[in-house]
């Protein structure tokens, strides 16, 4: 969901790069799950607010700067079950890592490894016997997702 990517004030708020569209959406979710070195935990969001074109925000028991500064590059997760189910014909990304890409032709283009955001439309980034970046285009790119047979079909010929 988002990164901690430095400290705000002296009271223990931190500065975040939030993933989310709008970036405040972050604040939305509670609790955060944050990485730490025991693996992923959770903190309670005390409070939170857009500041600038960024976010701001202070955790539970995180006090004063030199608390908030051991948080600094820390990453923000939340629990699958804390998001809204997506609209027909909407995905999340993680939903879509992993499915296989496959032509019109029925040749198989690789599986997704990541999604890149281009402010035009997001890519998927397809590893095969090469890489592939193919635009998240829907109906004329992408012709169909189904996440049951863990395939995504797109127009898109294996020479591009």
């Amino acid at each position: 969901m988002g990164r901690i990517s430095g400290v705000y004030g002296v009271r223990g708020w931190v500065r975040i790069y939030s993933y989310t569209r709008p970036r405040e959406n972050i604040l939305g979710y509670s609790p955060w799950y944050l990485k730490g070195a025991g693996g992923w935990q959770p903190r309670p969001l005390a409070e939170g607010r857009r500041h600038g074109k960024g976010v701001v925000a202070r955790l539970a028991g995180c006090d004063d700067r030199d608390q908030a500064s051991r948080l600094i590059g820390t990453e923000i997760a939340i629990r699958r079950e804390q998001l809204p189910e997506p609209e027909p014909g909407q995905y999340y990304w993680n939903d879509l890592l992993g499915l296989r890409v496959v032509n019109r032709a029925g040749e198989t283009l690789g599986v997704v490894d990541h999604l890149i955001e281009t402010g035009a439309n997001d890519v998927l980034v397809v590893e095969g016997e090469r890489e592939r970046l193919i635009p998240f285009v829907m109906d004329r790119v992408i012709l169909s997702v189904d996440l049951d047979a863990g395939e995504i079909r797109v127009d898109w010929d294996a020479d591009f």
